[in-house]
């Protein structure tokens, strides 16, 4: 369809569809909409327009002061500020010729920008190979908008596959605010967020234990469920370590599985090792195997080789399997587990391993009857095997009897159970054959009560929550059972409501106690947000405690200690989660926990936190990120014990966001051992779009920072 500028029959005009949605559906069947100030024929098949010329044709667009359509060869020739639009990229130069068929043809002199995600440049030539592939020559590309070229490759070849959303890259220099600073004869990068193989962007920094730092890890997407990853890390002062993960999800199978193998270490002079091996395989809808295995060379694997607190804190490494299944009136389960136990060589006290299960059984069956009445049994049998300690089988079996009783105000709930338990022994233990038989009875009540108010023009809705919770246990003796994997339970809210004040099978208290307590909620009438929780709670006892852990002191008082907890939302920004233990008979604090944050706005958050536990810990803990100035961002954490009278990690770190890319460093000191602490810097530029190099902070920062967030992330790129 040709129309020129004026053209006009018997007053008909023709409407430019500018939308051109017909044209779209069509494809490249449909037909060419040309207008132009001047359109003639200069040959049998062979159309020219020069002026404002504009084509159109199946979603792809064209401007140009002039313009040469050839109908037979369907090829299009122009020249003079052409630009041509297509679905995902718009590119303007200086002369074009495209055949229509298959999209295939050249265009000198680009300036090219992608559509679907930031990504533009400029080229001698850019060559089209079809409608999702292009090749430019001695090219550039950034992710920065437009007159903004902080960051840019410059290449001799970039192939561009809209297909798999890949750009290739060969004699590539990456120039950063007009400096050369990294040069590679080949690289891919990524020009969406989804997946691709390829290496990813190399991390490098420095750390006392370990020197310069240098990560290169190469990522395989091998289908779409399943892919893996290759890690090779150079340490100045150790090695070369080499490592890899593979991950998996399939319809019955789902796992993680990490290796790290470091040959010959150079500070300890040997090799070193970590396995981290995690498979789940569901064999029908409720019934699953599964497998753990953790496993490091040597005690300070993680201290010398990590630099997150939760990693070199690890203590116990788990390795177990079980078979599980799960059906709604019971379940069963089947599990063998052992622990590798890491020593801290500068503490004189030793770390006792856990027991192993050898195996451990455990069947568990619940029913509820027409009158409310619900029946629960748990039981289990467990052979704990130990290298130094006594060894035995434990047989365990827990029915109990419930009738809860409720209504719009309360409930009541009574509950009665007998507790049996079998031991069979090894020779170690004084006497091999033990029982413990005891009925245990409890009843839980509690009323709510509660008013509306109006606070500052809103209205809430507040609570008063009072709750009785009795526990009658007579007394058995225990003192000849052996501990496997029994422990004495925090004093806590939830504690005070439990019947049992040991955690596992070895030990059952006797009771005869009574614990109340009272609960105030303040709820925010028309969203139901909870903006404060007050709770004040005690225990009292009516008859002596006999039965304890060994080198336990029985208790000598008859009330346990008074325990208040405030919580909630308070404001928009604020947020209090505080716990207070005070033992009422000596007048002194027990135990203190305070937590308050503020977020006002993504990048800005401050935590601060305390935590007290009479004779043994003392900690503050602060951290926050903060807008120091435009762009700017500042991170820090100081976590102090002062019982220990040390760090036991420092954090300061320092953010700028220049739009389409960031810039993060972190100087980091972390207590690995008693007496013990190293340091580590991490530095890194985040190229948006294009990827990251140098060390890696973000996980030291999200760890470290509750509520970090980082700048990329609250300023986005215009």
């Amino acid at each position: 369809m040709l129309t020129a500028g004026s053209a006009a029959a018997d007053g008909l005009v023709l409407k430019k569809d500018v939308e051109l949605k017909g044209s779209a559906v069509a494809g490249k069947e449909g037909p060419l909409f040309l207008t132009a100030d001047r359109i003639e024929s200069t040959a049998p098949g062979i159309i020219e327009a020069s002026g404002t010329v504009e084509a159109r044709q199946g979603g792809q667009n064209f401007f140009a002061d002039w313009l040469r359509y050839n109908t037979p060869l369907n090829l299009v020739e122009a020249r003079g500020r052409v630009r041509l639009e297509q679905p995902a990229l718009l590119v303007n130069g200086d002369s074009l010729k495209l055949d229509l068929d298959d999209y295939s043809g050249e265009l000198t002199q680009p300036v090219y920008q992608f559509t679907a995600q930031p990504g533009r440049g400029n080229a001698d030539r850019i060559d089209f190979v079809d409608k999702e592939h292009y090749k430019l020559q001695d090219a550039t590309y950034t992710t920065c908008p437009v007159d903004n070229d902080d960051w840019y490759l410059e290449v001799n070849a970039l192939d561009i596959d809209k297909s798999r959303n890949v750009g290739t890259a060969r004699n590539a220099s990456l120039h950063f605010l007009g400096v050369p600073i990294l040069y590679t004869p080949w690289m891919d990068f990524p020009l969406s967020n989804a997946r691709k193989t390829g290496i990813l962007a190399p991390t490098f920094g420095t750390t006392q234990r370990s020197g310069v730092d240098i990560l290169v890890p190469y990522y395989l997407n091998l289908a779409p469920n399943y892919d893996a990853t290759l890690y090779p890390r150079l340490m100045s002062k150790r090695g070369v370590q080499l490592g890899g993960e593979f991950r998996y999800l399939l319809n019955d199978f789902h796992g993680v599985n990490r290796l790290e193998y470091l040959p010959n270490d150079n500070v300890v002079g040997r090799s070193r090792w970590s396995v981290a091996l995690n498979n789940i395989y569901r064999l029908n809808a409720t019934t699953e195997a599964g497998m753990l295995f953790n496993r490091v060379s040597d005690d300070d694997y993680f201290r010398d080789l990590s630099n997150l607190l939760a990693v070199t804190s690890i203590v116990h490494l788990d390795r177990e399997a079980w078979l599980t299944t799960q059906h709604p009136n019971w379940y069963a389960e089947l599990r063998a587990q052992r622990f590798q136990t890491l020593q801290d060589s500068t503490s004189p006290t030793p770390i006792l391993e856990p027991y192993a299960r050898l195996p451990q059984a455990r069947l568990g069956v619940t029913r509820t009857f027409g009158n409310g009445l619900e029946f629960k049994l748990d039981s289990e049998a467990t052979r704990f095997a130990h290298p130094t300690l006594v060894e035995g089988t434990r047989v365990l079996a827990y029915p109990t009897l419930r009738l809860p009783l409720t209504n719009s105000f309360g409930f009541l709930t009574p509950q009665i159970g007998w507790h049996s338990t079998y031991y069979a022994l090894d020779d170690r233990a004084p006497v091999q054959h033990i029982s413990r038989s005891l009925p245990i009875f409890s009843l839980d009540s509690g009323v709510v009560f509660d008013r509306p108010f109006r606070f500052a023009r809103r209205d809430y809705e507040q609570t008063l929550e009072p709750r009785a919770y009795y526990v009658y246990a007579p007394y058995r003796d225990q003192s000849a059972i052996p501990v496997f994997d029994t422990a004495q339970l925090d004093f806590s809210y939830a504690q005070m409501f439990t019947e049992n004040q040991f955690i596992g099978g070895d030990r059952v208290n006797d009771a005869n106690q009574l614990t109340v307590a009272v609960t105030s909620r303040f709820t925010e009438a028309a969203s139901g947000l909870e903006r404060l929780q007050v709770t004040l709670g005690q225990r009292y006892y009516f008859s002596a405690q006999q039965v304890t852990l060994p080198g336990i002191t029985p208790r000598s008082s008859n009330a346990t200690d008074l325990l208040a907890a405030v919580s909630g939302q308070i404001t928009r920004d604020w947020r209090v989660d505080t716990a207070w233990q005070f033992d009422t008979q000596n007048g002194t604090t027990i135990r203190q926990n305070l937590g308050v944050s503020y977020r006002p706005a993504p990048g800005r958050v401050v935590n601060l936190g305390y935590r007290f536990i009479d004779q043994t810990t003392e900690q503050v803990d602060l951290s926050a990120q903060w807008p120091l100035g435009k762009r700017w961002y500042g991170m820090f954490r100081y976590n102090y014990s002062f019982q220990d009278n040390k760090l036991v990690e420092g954090l300061a770190g320092l953010e700028y966001n220049g739009g389409c890319w960031a810039l993060r460093g972190v100087l980091q000191r972390l207590a690995t051992k008693e007496d013990q602490s190293t340091d580590a810097f991490f530095i890194q530029l985040e190229l948006n779009g294009m990827g990251r190099i140098g060390s890696n902070p973000l996980d030291v920062l999200k760890h470290s920072v509750p509520g970090y967030r980082p700048s990329n992330e609250i300023i986005q790129t215009p």
